[in-house]
């Protein structure tokens, strides 16, 4: 019996089922873009645990910076005995944020703490209860987060009741247009309804905020027009709702910038960032303009492991390398590379209906006509095991799961890029054809 086969009987007995994996694999080890599993086996990593691995598995500064703190010590809880290494952080993340004023942070575990604490945030300042999220979104697993989720299944399916005062408008999803309308002679009425969503879903004056994604990670990498988050804003300053971005999933390079939301040239009045923001930690950061976070109450905000000392200095370490000479560069290199070759396997495969993205965060959607865009669901799973069998790993999203999305670890290598789109060109060609 292989070690994968005896891990995958011990894992079924005694892990429940509700945690999912998108491969069979276990890892032993894992450096820069490739991971090897159990029994030896090499795999090309285009998933980076999810977007969480954008500096590396294992990058040798990231694990020197871990290994340094570890030795000094693990955890005092910052409302304890406070430590450097979290004001620190909060320190570069204020200062590396978009905006030009004062701004404050703090730390939490997960993406979903974050953007719990953000909504925390807001209700506080405006004294306001509502907020509105978009169709495709998503934002975690607690009940408030995954309220605030838009996919029913599987992340919804009997887990209600759900959390009050959660409203969702449509997204701007050029490529299904949920107005029926096309880029750019649509003015980006995805934008304007918000206006519209007032009169009949929830009155400005009992909006707290609103909470985008600069590109939305499970729900199919939509990505909004270059007018879009600046007529938002425009329309949440007018009402006094706070505008929350989320770059849990979009943040620290993954599109080529620091902060996605830099590639549409707004300023939020809050931001969170968590999965590569210490490299494999687990770790979050609400950030946000001064006075909105300094508005909750002494013992407000927290938690026990928020903001942990190895964490924070692995975070550190996190910043050093994607700032340092020419990585922000490579990963935009990386992306004008990686749109090419979409766009050339557009060109041959009739299955791949849209490309699209900001630099390496990039995606294909699947479907098995071009006119009706049909998703093609089943191809797109079939496509994804052929890939693992073949020796890539690759992750889907969307409403119909039938987006392949990019998250690979931006030190990825030319000869590595290069098998990796050999092994879903060959993949690609074992499917059937579109209708």
């Amino acid at each position: 019996m292989s070690r994968q086969t005896e891990y995958q009987a011990l894992r079924d007995r005694h892990v429940p089922k509700g945690p999912s994996h998108a491969t069979p694999a276990f890892i032993k080890e894992a450096r820069g873009a490739v991971m090897i599993d159990l029994d030896g086996r090499e795999l090309i990593d285009f998933a980076g645990g999810i977007g969480v691995m954008n500096v590396g598995h294992s990058h040798p500064k990231v694990v020197a910076a871990i290994q340094d703190q570890a030795a000094k010590f693990t955890h005092t809880c910052f409302h304890v005995a406070m430590y450097e290494p979290y004001v620190d952080l909060a320190a570069r993340l204020n200062e590396l944020s978009p905006g030009d004023f004062h701004k404050k942070t703090m730390f939490a575990n997960s993406g979903a703490e974050a953007v719990e604490n953000a909504v925390k945030v807001a209700r506080h300042a405006t004294g306001r209860p509502a907020v509105i999220a978009l169709e495709g979104s998503f934002h975690g697993r607690t009940l408030l987060t995954m309220t605030l989720t838009s996919k029913v299944k599987p992340y919804k399916l009997g887990f209600g009741p759900f959390a009050p005062e959660v409203y969702r408008m449509p997204n701007a999803y050029c490529y299904r247009c949920p107005f029926g309308l096309r880029y750019p002679s649509c003015d980006v009425a995805c934008a304007d309804y918000l206006e519209e969503f007032f009169i009949g879903n929830v009155a400005p004056e009992q909006t707290a905020a609103v909470i985008v994604e600069p590109i939305q990670g499970e729900g199919g990498f939509v990505t909004p027009p270059p007018e879009y988050f600046a007529k938002l804003q425009a329309i949440c300053k007018k009402y006094g709702i706070v505008l929350v971005i989320d770059e849990v999933q979009t943040a620290m390079g993954r599109t080529g910038k620091l902060f996605a939301i830099e590639h549409w040239g707004i300023a939020p009045d809050v931001v969170t960032t968590a999965k590569s923001l210490a490299g494999g930690l687990p770790l979050s950061a609400v950030t946000g303009r001064a006075e909105l976070m300094d508005g909750p109450h002494v013992g407000g905000l927290g938690g026990t492991f928020g903001g942990n000392p190895v964490a924070c200095s692995a975070a550190l370490a996190v910043l050093e390398v994607l700032l340092g000479e020419g990585f922000l560069a490579r990963a935009e290199a990386l992306g004008a590379e990686m749109w090419r070759r979409f766009e050339a396997l557009q060109r041959r495969f009739e299955i791949i209906g849209d490309v699209r993205g900001k630099g390496p965060m990039l995606a294909i959607e699947l479907v098995r006509d071009r006119v009706k865009k049909t998703p093609a669901s089943a191809e797109t799973k079939k496509l994804v095991k052929l890939c693992y069998e073949k020796g890539l790993v690759l992750i889907a999203c969307g409403n119909h799961g039938n987006v392949i999305r990019t998250l690979m670890p931006l030190v990825i290598t030319d000869e590595q890029l290069d098998r990796g789109f050999a092994i879903l060109e060959s993949a690609l060609q074992e499917l059937p054809p579109a209708r």
